[in-house]
């Protein structure tokens, strides 16, 4: 990985082109310059917290699963982005062991729980928040392989271009859902989630994960 965020602008700006402008505006805040500094300083926590998120994100799909039989178009998106979730787990998994990186467990970023802190209790409204949340996680997910593939190696940054686009599908299969699925408009559930979304973003942290916010 490089060690210096002084690449040419048209880099930067060719990566975040991968970005629709509707995933940006869903977005509270653009990744601090000091989160992207702090990820090239610790390449291999990235991967390695990377590849957990991969699965993470597998198995709430899989809970979805098994929790919401009754839904079809739920069941076709949610199946379909398990098994993508996993091979891009497999994948990350394979670029560490060619670069020498032991998988082990890390510790849990505050980021997920703490959106889901704000989960309603009861359905639907639990699950529209559910869908809003993983629309937010993937659409985050998706603006940081952007704004790091400028900073990479060449082989890294050709992977990560691959997850912008299919880490964007699953974000808009997210929000189509949580859209489809409610019976009320959904919008100031979305606005309340982008706000905790970007505090969080924001805040500082003490451990560097791939979701975390400014080090502390």
């Amino acid at each position: 990985m490089s060690e210096t965020l002084s690449e040419p602008a048209a880099l930067t700006a060719d990566a975040e082109a991968l970005l629709s402008d509707e995933l940006i505006a869903f977005l509270g805040c653009r990744t601090p310059d000091t989160w992207v500094a702090w990820a090239l300083e610790n390449p291999e926590l990235l991967l390695i917290d990377h590849a957990q998120c991969e699965k993470k994100a597998a198995s709430t799909a899989m809970n979805l699963l098994y929790r919401y039989v009754n839904q079809p178009l739920l069941l076709t998106k949610m199946s379909q982005l398990a098994r993508e979730e996993l091979l891009h787990f497999e994948q990350v998994v394979k670029l560490m062991e060619s670069r020498g990186i032991v998988y082990r467990h890390l510790s849990a970023s505050r980021y997920a729980e703490g959106l889901r802190r704000h989960v309603r209790a009861n359905d639907p409204e639990r699950l529209t928040d559910i869908l809003i949340i993983g629309a937010l996680i993937e659409a985050r997910s998706c603006e940081r392989f952007a704004r790091l593939i400028p900073h990479l190696d060449a082989e890294l940054a050709k992977f990560y271009r691959t997850l912008v686009k299919s880490e964007g599908r699953h974000y808009e299969d997210y929000l189509m859902l949580a859209r489809h699925l409610s019976d009320a408009p959904i919008e100031s559930r979305i606005a309340f989630f982008t706000d905790r979304e970007a505090e969080l973003i924001q805040e500082p942290d003490t451990a560097f994960r791939f979701h975390s916010g400014v080090p502390a």
